[in-house]
């Protein structure tokens, strides 16, 4: 297998074949890339575990900060038919990627990055690579290395912002503990919108239990508030760190 780096060369002109609203669409390469600076990251397949768990989560995380630094969209393709990307994207809850299916491999192969995944019953994927395109010629490339299995180290949603934009911030990992009915944790949640801090929120007793929160947090009450790993505490220590962050900004 040689996967070449194509970077100065023009996107495949393929058409990708999409469902919108239970109808057929076809979308060229141009529709896609002309006139746009559009990030693409291609996978071996939809619902596979890296894919599912890291690749497409972060990169919709950092699409904001992405496109706050002049890219126009961010590009999902694998060789997977339209249901299944449709399906895929709405799992993942990704409204900030879009989605295209590749499913007879023309865009891949033309990428020189369609691969034997016979091993595993998958017939030919795509290796995993990202890019970045600019009016249709591409401009940056990053490939897995390779060898053998499914390395996972440089087409990275991270490596791409630091590629685009250096010094970029990017965005705070943020979690609370929750429970229905609870107005300290409306208060946390209000407090973290006010501020535009984007965040995940398990609420118990549908995504946790108490042993759970005890075990994590080493607290029964809540909310609890988790930033970059770090267990802020409830909603009166959100409020604070929160304006300590201010002060430091100021």
């Amino acid at each position: 297998m040689k996967l070449q780096n194509r970077a100065g060369q023009p996107v495949p002109q393929t058409v990708f074949r999409t469902r919108r609203d239970h109808e057929w669409v076809d979308v060229t390469a141009d529709d896609v890339f002309a006139g746009k600076t559009v990030v693409v990251f291609a996978l071996p397949g939809a619902f596979t575990p890296t894919c599912s768990s890291t690749h497409v989560p972060r990169y919709n995380q950092l699409a904001p900060a992405l496109k706050r630094h002049g890219v126009d969209d961010i590009v999902c393709i694998s060789v997977n038919d339209a249901f299944v990307m449709n399906e895929w994207q709405a799992e993942q809850k990704a409204d900030n990627i879009t989605f295209l299916p590749d499913g007879n491999g023309d865009f891949t192969r033309g990428m020189g990055m369609l691969v034997g995944k016979h091993d595993l019953g998958f017939g030919e994927r795509s290796w995993r690579y990202s890019m970045l395109v600019k009016d249709g010629v591409i401009d940056q490339m990053f490939i897995e290395p390779d060898r053998p299995g499914d390395p996972f180290e440089v087409s990275d949603a991270d490596t791409m912002l630091a590629h685009v934009a250096p010094d970029a911030t990017k965005p705070l990992d943020v979690t609370l503990f929750t429970r229905d009915g609870c107005p300290f944790c409306a208060r946390a949640k209000g407090l973290l919108r006010d501020a535009g801090i984007d965040f995940d929120e398990l609420v118990l007793n549908r995504d946790y239990g108490e042993v759970t929160l005890r075990a994590v947090a080493g607290a029964s009450m809540v909310p609890q508030v988790f930033i970059d790993g770090t267990h802020v505490g409830g909603s009166d220590d959100l409020e604070a760190w929160l304006d300590r962050r201010n002060a430091a900004a100021a």
